[in-house]
């Protein structure tokens, strides 16, 4: 009987080692590791290749901000201590550790920044909408049928300009008054449809056929360069911008999620 009990509890040792060993991945958590791993983050921030939108890509750099937020991160994507935080992230949500942003790991973090998106994208009705003032639009000759937004979104909305100024201070006054100014809110299914005639290379990663916007709970914001364009070099001058970081960290408090290939869209969730 001794011995019986003896085994049984051996078994159950190598039984909660193992899991151990499942549930925290030894591969790749030395520091010599995250050096290596950070060197490789360094070469695939640049140039690795991935589809999205019907068109091609290169790199992740100008998602750094988004990606730091999403591993609690903020160190130098070229540093182990970033390697390390993707090293964490990729173990929350089961795929094998290494701390390198690869194909399948930068994949995945795009599934994670789509869902975090709006649900609902049923054309607003007139009682839920509101006209803003043309001052708190980018282009102060907006007419009043496209400075419509959702009521409640347009509150948040407002609370979180206020909360940036606060924050910000000085930063979120310069260039002439214009930073996190609606640039587009509610669109009407035919007006979108529209934009898609003027622009018919724009993919679906620009000019989507079912359109947050129809919600009116859709802001594309300014945060500096072009207003919309989604030229990288427009986007890397975008996503550099204090206002811009400041939405990554903040926006959420609001109840304001980001499309993470247009700095500027921000849609409210509540």
């Amino acid at each position: 009987m001794y011995r019986k009990k003896y085994f049984a509890t051996l078994c159950l040792a190598a039984l909660i080692l193992c899991c151990h060993g499942n549930a925290v991945p030894m591969k790749g958590a030395g520091m010599n590791s995250f050096e290596t791993a950070a060197t490789r983050n360094a070469q695939l921030r640049i140039q690795l290749s991935w589809h999205f939108g019907g068109k091609s890509q290169r790199g992740w750099n100008l998602y750094v901000p988004l990606i730091s937020r999403l591993i609690e991160a903020e160190a130098d994507p070229d540093s182990p201590e970033f390697a390390r935080g993707v090293y964490r992230w990729q173990q929350d949500v089961g795929l094998q550790p290494d701390g390198i942003v690869d194909q399948e790991t930068w994949m995945k973090m795009v599934a994670t920044f789509q869902s975090q998106r709006m649900k609902f994208r049923q054309a607003a009705t007139p009682e839920n909408l509101f006209q803003a003032p043309v001052a708190d639009f980018y282009d102060p000759t907006r007419s009043d049928d496209l400075r419509l937004v959702d009521r409640v979104a347009y509150d948040a909305y407002k609370r979180m300009i206020s909360a940036a100024q606060a924050e910000l201070g000085p930063a979120s006054k310069s260039n002439s008054g214009i930073w996190l100014k609606i640039i587009s809110a509610y669109r009407s299914p035919a007006y979108q449809a529209a934009l898609r005639r003027r622009s018919p290379n724009s993919g679906r990663a620009g000019l989507a056929m079912r359109s947050p916007h129809f919600s009116g709970r859709a802001l594309d914001l300014y945060v500096g360069g072009e207003p919309v364009s989604t030229a990288d070099a427009n986007r890397r001058i975008q996503v550099s911008q204090p206002v811009y970081q400041w939405l990554v960290r903040n926006a959420a408090r609001f109840g304001f999620y980001p499309y993470f290939y247009e700095p500027w869209h921000w849609e409210y969730r509540g």
